[in-house]
């Protein structure tokens, strides 16, 4: 496996400002898409930098009528006790994503299930991949919904993405996008409906990746503290880094 670290993540926003310290990714398009906007910083800030960096982003994103802040600190570096302290007494919630790749090869193989049919998203059969997400996303506000089936059909058009849609008896059921690298293939958002949790839907999600990608290297990010990570590693995912996180949302 080639060497994968975050930097074979992709990001999305764009590069609004960036210096020594920070980089800043903002998502005009979808501004309440906390994933797509936050500060990335390149070295472990001070205290006093981190305070300057969380005003800059502060008032930034209350310019642009955003309610959070988010922050991303480097990859495999502990953050500092008195700056954990700092950030939590500030009302930020503290979390870490973790990155698993692996070579199709080592992928355990999924028995056939004729009642699962996987296929890529088209324009015949876009309005079940985007209900199906709508009615995920939702759970997150209307605007947060409206905006990402805006994302997706971008993506639809984007070269660069991939989308797959599961059926399960003709029924949607699940999916998945796809970002391809030169060297990966990244897994992103991948989507089960609960009614049709534990019938191997993700599994086979997943395969069809490693057989339409076979010669490259499959990454995806985990939450740190979900349970999806342990069924990753029992697939032969191997742990590739670790990367906290920060975020606060405001209510006014």
């Amino acid at each position: 496996m080639d060497t994968i670290t975050f930097k074979n993540i992709f990001y999305r926003g764009r590069i609004v400002f960036e210096d020594e310290l920070i980089r800043h990714y903002h998502t005009e398009e979808l501004l309440v898409y906390y994933s797509g906007n936050f500060l990335q910083f390149k070295r472990m800030p001070r205290i006093d930098e981190w305070l300057r960096a969380f005003e800059y982003l502060r008032e930034f994103h209350v310019k642009n009528g955003q309610n959070h802040v988010k922050f991303l600190f480097p990859e495999n570096e502990e953050t500092p006790e008195e700056l954990l302290h700092t950030m939590k007494s500030s009302g930020f919630d503290i979390g870490f994503l973790e990155l698993y790749g692996i070579e199709p090869s080592k992928f355990p193989v999924a028995p056939v299930n004729s009642r699962i049919n996987v296929q890529k998203v088209t324009e015949e059969n876009w309005q079940d991949f985007a209900q199906l997400n709508f009615e995920v996303d939702s759970k997150f506000g209307e605007a947060f919904a409206l905006g990402k089936r805006d994302m997706h059909k971008r993506n639809l058009a984007d070269e660069r993405f991939l989308q797959l849609i599961a059926y399960y008896d003709n029924m949607p059921a699940g999916t998945v996008d796809i970002i391809i690298g030169k060297n990966t293939a990244e897994i992103d958002g991948l989507v089960v409906l609960d009614s049709y949790q534990k019938k191997g839907i993700g599994t086979q999600l997943q395969q069809f990746v490693m057989n339409e990608f076979p010669d490259k290297t499959v990454i995806l990010v985990a939450d740190g503290e979900d349970t999806p990570r342990e069924m990753y590693k029992k697939q032969n995912y191997q742990y590739r880094g670790k990367k906290y996180e920060a975020l606060k949302v405001f209510s006014d």
